[in-house]
Formats: C-alpha cells, structure tokens, sequence
C-alpha cells in the first residue's frame, strides 16, 4: 500500500473524524489516525470533555490534534465546523463520518420527531460535513478520502429500531452518489462507508441478545472498535477503492 505521502503529498495529512468525544468507535478511529501520523480534528457535540481528554493525550505522545463542539444537523453550523478544522492545519485529507444516535424504540411509540431526528443526525449531518469537506477535497490536487459509517442491518433489520434503520438504511446511497460527484470534479476524492456489525455491543444490552448478536455471525465472536479503526485505514490506503460499502460484521450480513 502507498505511504501517506504518496496519497497525501505529506506525512502528516489532517483527518477529520466526527462523533469521536465518547469512548465509542469514533474515539478509536481518531486514535489510530494520531497512531499513523495524521493530525487530527476530533468533533463532539455534548462530550467535548472527553473529546479534550483524547486531545490532551494524543499531545502527551507527541501528536497534534484540536477538539471542536459543534451540532453537525444545523447546516451553519457543520459547514463552520469543517471551515474551522480547515482554517486550523490549512488543509483537509480525511473525514470519518461516526456522528450517529441509535436507540431502540416500540414500533407503537415511535413520532415523527423521532423519525426526523434520526434522519437529521444520521443522515443529514453526514451529508452536510460530506459536502463541506468534499468540496475542499476537490480543490487539492491530493484530493482527499471520505469514510462513513453505515450498519450491516440495513440488509436485515431487528425488531425496535423503525425510526434508526431507514436514517442509516440511506447511507449506502448517500455514498456512492458522492462518490460520483465528488470524483467528477476531482478523480483524487474518493468516498466509501464502512457497515459495522457487533463491534461495541450497549453493556445494558440483555444477556440473551448479546449473545444472539455474537451466535448470529460467522467468526462466533464479538468485534472491537479497533476492527472498524483497521477498515478505516484500508479504505485510505488503497487508492483505487470508491463507493464500496464494506461490511465489517464477522459474516453476519451473509450467515443463516
């Protein structure tokens, strides 16, 4: 795989990654990006303590990074967002999208607030920092890498999630148009989503549906934060991979 500055033209390209202040996979993908030399960006919107934490760490091992709060569903707002992380470090080479809320609801008692919320956090806001940075990619002659984060489930819905699963269920398409777009203006800006399964399982998620959840993959285990952080760095790596929605699920999408 190219270094970083083949695809970068620097060794240290600047990464944006959303949703990235609580100890979530966010939190992982960030600190493996400062692991591989990227200056970073993270993004919170009510964990922006935590989000410093992680900063104040990262420069404890030598690396460089900012934490900015900002709520991504305002279109002001998430625009400033990405212009501030640009204005910071002069340039933008990655965006990962994990700014997302997922919360199990009754079919009976799901409004459509709850609907439109979903589709504002999950949807909206990752395609408004998509365009954002997208726009600024286009204008580097590197270009630069879009990563967001879907869910296998889309394929296979579970019971309780009707007003979550459509705001993620449009991510796959929301990806590959930009993909498209994007390349169109600039072929060095590539877009692609990662469809996580089990990967950080709510520790108040009930005994029997933990481990229905791990006995529904293939490997027969659950997978970490770390796995997602892999997939990250494969889909910056390899340059000729765009609008692939990669499933990172132990062969959950496919097993019986």
């Amino acid at each position: 795989m190219p270094e970083l500055k083949e695809l970068f033209g620097t060794e240290h390209p600047v990464a944006i990654v959303t949703g990235s202040g609580a100890k979530r996979v966010g939190n992982a993908v960030a600190r493996a990006l400062a692991a591989r030399g990227f200056h970073l960006v993270l993004h919170a919107n009510r964990s922006l303590a935590d989000a410093e934490e992680t900063v104040a760490e990262l420069h404890r091992a030598g690396g460089q990074a900012i934490a900015l709060a900002a709520d991504l569903t305002n279109e002001a707002a998430a625009h400033q967002f990405v212009d501030s992380a640009h204005q910071h470090y002069g340039r933008l080479d990655v965006l990962v999208n994990c700014a997302a809320i997922w919360r199990s609801v009754p079919l009976e008692d799901v409004t459509a607030n709850e609907v439109q919320r979903n589709f504002e956090i999950n949807t909206l806001a990752t395609f408004l920092c998509c365009q954002s940075a997208g726009l600024k990619m286009v204008a580097q002659p590197t270009g630069g890498v879009i990563i967001n984060i879907g869910d296998w489930a889309v394929a296979r819905p579970y019971l309780n999630y009707a007003a979550y699963f459509p705001s993620k269920g449009a991510i796959p398409a929301l990806t590959r148009d930009l993909a498209v777009e994007l390349a169109a203006r600039n072929p060095r800006v590539r877009v692609n989503a990662i469809l996580p399964g089990p990967v950080m399982l709510p520790p108040d998620l009930p005994r029997e549906e933990r481990d229905a959840s791990i006995a529904g993959t293939l490997v027969k285990r659950e997978g970490s934060p770390q796995h997602i952080a892999h997939a990250v760095m494969f889909l910056i790596e390899n340059d000729f991979v765009t609008g692939v929605c990669l499933p990172v699920d132990g062969g959950r999408t496919i097993a019986s």
